[in-house]
């Protein structure tokens, strides 16, 4: 709770700011994502599934940028899909949905400048804090008509969590009021239940107990690597008092 209302405290901050900021851009983001946990393939960059949201960013100075995402990142497992044995015999799989509200600051390896009227490209690295809101799914196992075994997940609300982006990208403007970038982003997650393989003080119908699995002492990651899109605007800034 202290987090989210801390995450939110900045947030309001940098709407304040906006209203005031020299150079600032507003776009689209589409990407693909997948992730890393216990079940399925362990691959960090192996793209699953297609999500989508908006970005804003203040550019401070020549060097870096204040910036806010949101995003909806669906994410999905299977076993089969995986190199380990043990996993594959298991078969278990999964699907989930994240959405996403992400701020921090944009750092520009060398100077960025949009009023210059040259052509630049640079790379960047963005981090900040992550707040995410996702499916908790908890594992139930039982015994088919046939008798057989068999284990299905079940979707209770969503909760949120915290996570740490980490994004290395690399952009480019067109013209003077268009920027396009490229960008791989990891985020490192605060739960290890995006799976549905560590739930906690989740009760089944029927009265089953909730059974853990998987490595219980890693926390799970999601990965999205997008294409972003945004219009610049606003006078033409002076960095010298920040």
């Amino acid at each position: 709770m202290i987090m989210r209302k801390t995450f939110f405290t900045l947030l309001t901050i940098l709407v304040v700011s906006l209203v005031q900021a020299q150079t600032y851009e507003v776009g689209a983001v589409i990407g693909v994502s997948n992730y890393v946990g216990d079940i399925g393939n362990t691959t960090f960059i192996r793209p699953q599934d297609t999500g989508f949201g908006i970005i804003a960013k203040w550019n401070r100075s020549k060097r870096h940028s204040f910036r806010f995402s949101a995003a909806y990142i669906p994410i999905s497992a299977s076993d089969p899909d995986s190199s380990d044995p043990l996993r594959q015999q298991r078969a278990y799989f999964f699907d989930n949905s994240i959405k996403e509200i992400s701020l921090g600051i944009e750092y520009t390896f060398w100077e960025w400048d949009l009023h210059t009227g040259e052509k630049q490209m640079v790379p960047y690295l963005y981090t900040g804090i992550t707040a995410f809101s996702y499916g908790d799914l908890a594992r139930r196992d039982f015994t088919t008509t046939s008798g057989a075994a068999a284990s299905e997940f079940l979707a209770f609300d969503d909760t949120w969590s915290m996570a740490i982006p980490i994004v290395l990208g690399i952009k480019t403007n067109l013209g003077r009021h268009f920027v396009v970038g490229f960008e791989l982003g990891a985020r490192y997650t605060f739960t290890d239940n995006l799976d549905g393989s560590n739930p906690e003080n989740l009760s089944l119908p029927g009265g089953s107990s909730v059974l853990n699995f998987g490595n219980l002492n890693n926390n799970d990651w999601y990965f999205f690597n997008a294409l972003t899109l945004t219009y610049t605007f606003g006078r033409r800034p002076c960095y010298c008092n920040f």
